[in-house]
């Protein structure tokens, strides 16, 4: 997830980490093991100005299976559903608008599943999840083609990961 966001101008920083559980700093382990109650997520700090909010929404809306219940694609089990974590009332309005335009489209035959959630204490991973894409290239790759992740976005969005 971070890499369609990372060199985005206005973006000025995207971590990954771990929010939306009960367990203070919790390792990948941790997540993993389903008993936390964390998604896996990311956290964007970005520009207003030069990336507004609803530019966020659009990225990620066209990286995500928003109509599969039990993870993403390979990923399975709650950490790793998806879920738009909101820090203020405009940026709820926002995502709940921008859910409903996708439902209305017709661009999907099942139900957008996404939450809309309010952000809790983000905590960031250990750092060989920071920068994955970058630092394990091949993998990031092959898992993308393998998990059908590649094949999803071009197949619903003309490949614009």
């Amino acid at each position: 997830m971070v890499k369609p966001f990372d060199e985005q101008p206005g973006i000025e920083s995207v971590t990954s980490g771990y929010t939306g559980g009960s367990t203070p700093n919790p390792t990948y382990r941790e997540v993993c093991s389903e008993t936390t109650g964390h998604y896996e997520a990311v956290q964007i700090v970005f520009d207003h100005e030069v990336f507004p909010y609803e530019k966020l929404l659009e990225v990620y809306w066209q990286q995500i299976d928003p109509t599969d219940p039990g993870g993403q694609f390979f990923d399975r089990g709650h950490s790793y559903k998806t879920a738009i974590f909101y820090h203020n009332e405009d940026q709820r309005v926002l995502a709940e608008e921008s859910k409903k335009r996708l439902e209305k489209s017709g661009k999907f035959h099942n139900p957008i599943v996404t939450a809309i959630l309010p952000a809790n204490e983000f905590y960031p991973a250990e750092e060989y999840h920071q920068d994955y894409y970058k630092k394990n290239p091949v993998h990031y790759d092959r898992y993308s083609r393998g998990s059908g992740r590649a094949a999803f976005i071009e197949e619903n969005w003309g490949g614009e990961e």
